[in-house]
C-alpha cells in the first residue's frame, strides 16, 4: 500500500518494472527522467549490480493532480534482471501499488520473459499478492529491432505467451525510439491511481 503523509496530505505511491535482464527497463525509466526532466525534483540514482543495473527516483506527474484532496507523489524503481539478484528483486517490490512487466521482443529471449514473469508472480505471493489484481502494464520492448533485421517474436506470440491468462494492458515499444514509454508509464499511473482511490475510500 503507497505510503500516506496525513500531514503534508501526500501519497507516495511505487511504481516498479520488472522483467528478464537487459530488456529495456533501465532504458524505459532512463527516456522518462529525460522527456519529464521538468517535472522530477531528484536526480535519477543508480544502483549498479555486476553487469546490470537498477534504478530509482522521485517523479511528480502533473497531470494527476489531486486524489481525494492528497498530492499524489510517484517513485519509479526497477529490479535488476538475473536470476542471481532475486533477493534484491524481493526487496524492490516490497510495497509496490504498481507493475510495469518489460518483456524482450527478441526471439532468443523468449524463456527468459516466461522464466521471469513467473518470477514475478512468486515473488508478489510472498507478499500476499496476487499477479492478477495488482495493477500491471506488459510492453513488449525492443520492437525497433525488426528493421535491424534481428529475430524478433511477433506481438500475437508474445501476448500468447505472457498475457493470454493476466488479459492486461499491453504496448508494443521501443525504449530507445521512445515509442509507447510514455504511454506505458501513463497507463500504469492510471490504473494505479484506480486502485489507490478504492484503497483510500
Amino acid at each position: 500500500m503507497a505510503f500516506v503523509n496525513l500531514k503534508k496530505k501526500e501519497v507516495q505511491a511505487k511504481i516498479v518494472y520488472y522483467g528478464p535482464g537487459r530488456g529495456g527497463k533501465t532504458s524505459n525509466l532512463e527516456y522518462i527522467y529525460k522527456k519529464f526532466k521538468d517535472r522530477i525534483k531528484t536526480e535519477m540514482v543508480t544502483i549498479k549490480t555486476h553487469g546490470d543495473r537498477t534504478l530509482f527516483f522521485d517523479f511528480l506527474p502533473f497531470d494527476i493532480g489531486k486524489i481525494k484532496g492528497y498530492d499524489v507523489k510517484i517513485q519509479f524503481y526497477t529490479v535488476p534482471g538475473q536470476v542471481k539478484y532475486n533477493s534484491t528483486r524481493r526487496l524492490v517490490l516490497r510495497g509496490a501499488d504498481g507493475i510495469v512487466f518489460v518483456a524482450d521482443s527478441m526471439v532468443v529471449r523468449r524463456k527468459k520473459n516466461m522464466i521471469s514473469l513467473k518470477n514475478l508472480q512468486e515473488n508478489l505471493a510472498e507478499y500476499k499478492k496476487s499477479i492478477f489484481k495488482i495493477p500491471l502494464v506488459i510492453q513488449y520492448n525492443k520492437r525497433d529491432l525488426i528493421d535491424q533485421k534481428i529475430p524478433v517474436l511477433s506481438v500475437k506470440r508474445l501476448e500468447q505467451d505472457l498475457n493470454s491468462q493476466l488479459k492486461v494492458p499491453s504496448f508494443a515499444a521501443s525504449a530507445v525510439e521512445g515509442t509507447n514509454v510514455a504511454q506505458t508509464m501513463k497507463k500504469i499511473i492510471s490504473m494505479t491511481m484506480i486502485s489507490l482511490g478504492n484503497e483510500l475510500k
